[in-house]
């Protein structure tokens, strides 16, 4: 499959690969990468997880990680950037999507 809808930064990669490795997560499984539902104006959000290919994902590999999505999903996740953040203050996957549109 040549579509790659999300990209994942190094830094992402690294912190996904030791999730799996420290976690016991089975080999055939990959990363989710798809949306959940927002409560009132706080809109879609993005979620992540870890599941076996389904008929209905677009599948493929980035950096060695294989990635699914949900087809149906695949129209809003087009562009997004996943990375991770490691700071004094937080830590934790950051999205970055130029194709979201702001309400401000």
């Amino acid at each position: 499959m040549d579509l790659k809808p999300v990209s994942l930064t190094p830094k992402a990669v690294e912190e996904i690969k030791k999730i799996m490795a420290t976690k016991g997560i089975p080999d055939g499984y990959g990363l989710r990468i798809g949306l959940k539902g927002g409560k009132g104006c706080m809109g879609m959000g993005y979620m992540l997880g870890f599941d076996k290919a389904k008929a209905s994902d677009i599948s493929y590999q980035s950096k060695g990680v294989d990635i699914h999505i949900e087809k149906g999903q695949t129209l809003y996740l087009v562009g997004l950037e996943v990375d991770f953040y490691e700071g004094s203050d937080a830590r934790g996957f950051t999205f970055t999507n130029p194709n979201s549109v702001s309400t401000e």
